[in-house]
């Protein structure tokens, strides 16, 4: 990705940035001298922090809180000290594997807090900043698994269904208020997020996956274009046009396919 700089000494706010996608987000920010506010609710942020900083970031502050709930987000919030961001990239996310009736209901319902709750949350706080700013990218990491019923990923894709909804609609909603909103929708990206989320006995927790850097360069690239939505790589965006046709019945069980405990590739 060519570096410009034009975004020098903009303000960034990153979710879920230790790891995965969104520290690849943040480190796209840093390279281009951005001021990063990053976070997550563990102790790598601390770790991703100090990578950022030498790719060239204005400033780096990483915060430990935990995005699921309204507290942890004003943690957050609060670490902008007043400061509106130019760029709001919400990635942070979990996901769980198994069948919906064996999984721990604490874990089901951390991912939904997690990917609905706390996302919505910090976007309808530091929206409103953004709106009477007049300016700002909002970036949400959605999901092509938002297109599909996810047998033995139930949660997490209904929880995925919902952000790709939810940003269309906002979108819409404040196409004149100066802000975009853009969709990241990527397919399996090479993470830690199948270990994480219990599914490294599946199909899909053990196949070939994209980059992660890859996926966030252009998801990155997206939002700068002001472009509504981003699905990665071109077997995704046939599945996502399969997805269209295709009953979701049949949908369902193609994915307890790739999704069931036991039906990894070895």
């Amino acid at each position: 990705m060519a570096q410009s700089t034009a975004h020098r000494g903009k303000f960034s706010i990153v979710t879920g940035a230790s790891t995965g996608i969104g520290l690849e987000l943040a480190k796209c920010c840093a390279r281009e001298g951005m001021h990063l506010l990053i976070a997550a609710d563990e102790a790598e942020i601390q770790e991703a922090a100090e990578q950022l900083r030498a790719l060239g970031a204005a400033s780096v502050e990483a915060i430990e809180t935990d995005l699921s709930d309204e507290e942890g987000v004003d943690k957050l919030i609060d670490a902008a000290r007043g400061r509106v961001p130019e760029h709001l990239i919400a990635n942070a996310g979990r996901g769980l594997g198994k069948a919906f009736l064996d999984q721990d209901w604490e874990k089901a319902r951390h991912v939904v807090d997690t990917n609905i709750v706390g996302t919505i949350y910090l976007i309808h706080e530091l929206g409103r900043q953004m709106r009477d700013a007049g300016q700002g990218r909002i970036l949400i990491t959605g999901s092509i698994a938002g297109f599909m019923p996810g047998s033995y990923q139930a949660v997490y894709n209904g929880s995925k269904a919902f952000l790709d909804s939810f940003s269309y609609a906002l979108r819409e909603e404040i196409k004149d208020s100066g802000i975009t909103v853009t969709c990241l929708m990527p397919g399996p990206t090479e993470t830690e997020f199948f270990e994480r989320g219990e599914l490294m006995d599946t199909k899909i927790g053990t196949e070939e996956k994209m980059d992660a850097a890859e996926v966030a360069k252009q998801g990155y690239e997206a939002m700068m274009d002001g472009a509504g939505q981003v699905i990665t790589g071109w077997k995704n965006k046939m599945q996502v046009a399969m997805a269209h046709v295709v009953p979701a019945q049949q949908l369902a069980k193609q994915h307890a396919k790739e999704a069931a405990p036991g039906t990894a590739e070895h």
